[in-house]
């Protein structure tokens, strides 16, 4: 319920702190005194529009505040959800617009963004203004009374949640299935680059050691001759001994003399150091000249090969063997992925069927909830609309099968007849005074039926007057047991229900700029105000008289 609110710096409210009780709360006051205000700040702390125009001249800002007493678990899970802190119970609502047209909302002291404070605040009140008697026309509207009448809301949670999940796993199949048409179009292609590529039984540095060997086979006769001459250049000279011999004999005369001259010694061991080395170099020589392949047959063999791994390298534009076997790896990926796409794709439409079955029971259990109260709910605003004194109506709850979606399988429309006639869909047949008798009716069976938040109507009576709208301030008294509701209204019939009764006023400052208020009426107050609904602005005795009776009936 709706504990205090407070207002500053909204059009024409400079100031207003007021402390509502529970119960049916009237609110009454003449034309343009600033009821519309009151409903204004209500409708900017819920989270509708507003702009700069809405703060007072010479402000910089104006601020709406509101506390709630709450029990409801939907708005302690949002305010969980949300991560704001619980205040036992108790819910601060405060928004704030400044001269820059930007406006900040607060819940408990905590920051939040316009959709969180327009869902926990639509948890909290609930604004039903003269125009939205027009929502009884809406189908989905009428579907959330049904759903709201039969309680079904776990069943719509499970639907909402199943169809979610549906749509999701429907869009990333449809994703998956996109991309897979792609690689299947390319899959024999892929196939078969990656098996050329497998087939040539490519290795790191082959080009470069076919390319050194190559080199050498074409050029192998001029190299054996050269091989052939540094050898024996080596190994004999003029005298018919090899270079080795020599520089032995000239070590062993060195270290002869290497007693009587220490230099002597030295050099021996340099020249023998000499003479091992040339003796490796002849052995190397002659390595070389016996692994010399002087085979054409080789030669076109390395040449073949050459050619092959050049052919590879123009093809896929690469330029050394580690990129084609990157390429190579790439095409054995896309096929690997394939296989990998086509499991994915199985295993969620495994999950599409599982939640397609989990979402048709849920619509099948609301089809069979809503076909079971439909009736139930007709009955009960069919015996409203007859107090209200619509004696021949008639009022149908109709349910048809449509296109599945979030909220399950079914139209639901509202039908009804006021002169006994058969009952066609609401919006083709019911006049405005209808339609609020209808809205209030609604909201009275589901006052009853469902944990509503605080209720305020503005003007629901418009279009009525004597007996009806005495039946309708019984009605709107009646909710007011079950609920906290605010009634602004003109009607003297629905003012005197009341449980307290307030007054919006409007004075002029003596700077000549006008301000509205609002304050709490008892006593005689309240029946001069009763009074002055019943005859106008000049208040007689029997007005007064008849005041004091409709206050105490």
């Amino acid at each position: 319920m709706l504990l205090s609110l407070h207002i500053r710096n909204y059009i024409l409210i400079d100031s207003l702190d007021v402390d509502f009780p529970e119960g049916l709360v009237i609110i009454t006051g003449q034309t343009g005194a600033g009821k519309s205000l009151m409903l204004g700040a209500l409708s900017f702390l819920a989270g509708a529009r507003a702009d700069a125009s809405m703060i007072s001249p010479g402000a910089s800002s104006c601020t709406v505040e509101a506390e709630f007493d709450s029990a409801s678990p939907a708005v302690a899970e949002l305010l969980e959800a949300n991560d704001i802190e619980p205040d036992g119970g108790r819910v601060l609502i405060r928004r704030v617009m400044s001269s820059s047209g930007r406006s900040r909302s607060f819940i408990n002291d905590c920051p939040v963004q316009l959709g969180v404070l327009q869902s926990i605040s639509g948890q909290l009140v609930d604004i039903h203004s003269q125009h939205k008697s027009l929502l009884l026309t809406d189908g989905g509207f009428q579907l959330s009374v049904l759903d709201s009448y039969a309680r079904d809301g776990e069943l719509l949670a499970g639907c909402r949640g199943a169809w979610k999940e549906l749509l999701a796993v429907r869009s990333e199949l449809a994703g998956l299935r996109e991309e897979l048409g792609k690689l299947r179009s390319e899959k024999d292609y892929n196939a078969d680059q990656f098996a050329r590529l497998s087939e040539a039984g490519l290795r790191s540095g082959e080009l470069e050691e076919l390319e050194e060997e190559q080199k050498s086979l074409a050029n192998a006769e001029q190299i054996k001759e050269a091989l052939a001459a540094s050898a024996s250049s080596i190994n004999s000279d003029e005298t018919g001994e090899g270079v080795s011999v020599l520089l032995k004999g000239a070590v062993r005369r060195l270290e002869q003399i290497a007693s009587y001259m220490p230099a002597a010694g030295g050099l021996a061991s340099r020249l023998e150091s000499a003479r091992i080395e040339i003796d490796d170099v002849c052995s190397e020589l002659e390595t070389l000249d016996s692994r010399l392949d002087m085979s054409p047959e080789r030669l076109e063999a390395v040449e073949d090969r050459m050619s092959q791994l050049y052919s590879l390298l123009r093809r896929y534009g690469c330029s050394t063997e580690d990129e084609l076997m990157a390429a190579r790896d790439a095409f054995g990926a896309s096929i690997a992925g394939s296989e990998a796409l086509e499991e994915r794709i199985s295993a969620l439409e495994k999950r599409e069927k599982a939640v397609l079955k989990d979402w048709e029971r849920f619509c099948a259990e609301l089809s069979e909830s809503r076909r079971a109260a439909a009736p139930a709910l007709a009955d009960e605003i069919l015996k409203s609309l007859r107090f209200l004194e619509l004696e021949n109506s008639r009022f149908e709850v109709n349910i048809d099968p449509k296109a599945g979606g979030a909220d399950g399988c079914d139209r639901v429309s509202f039908l009804f007849s006021s002169g006994g006639d058969a009952p066609r869909e609401l919006a083709k047949v019911a006049s405005g005074g209808e339609l609020s008798r209808i809205m209030l009716c609604l909201k009275a069976v589901m006052a009853r039926t469902a944990g509503m938040p605080t209720l305020i109507f503005d003007e629901i009576d418009t279009g009525v007057s004597g007996s009806v709208a005495d039946r309708m301030g019984q009605m709107i008294c009646s909710m007011g047991k079950d609920m906290q509701v605010f009634a602004i209204t003109h009607l003297p019939q629905v003012a005197a229900k009341g449980d307290a009764h307030y007054v919006v006023s409007k004075a002029k400052a003596a700077d000549g700029r006008a301000s509205s208020s609002l304050r709490r009426i008892e006593g005689d107050e309240r029946v001069r105000e009763v009074a002055r609904l019943l005859s106008g602005s000049e208040i007689t005795g029997a007005a007064l008289e008849n005041a004091r009776v409709l206050l105490a009936g």
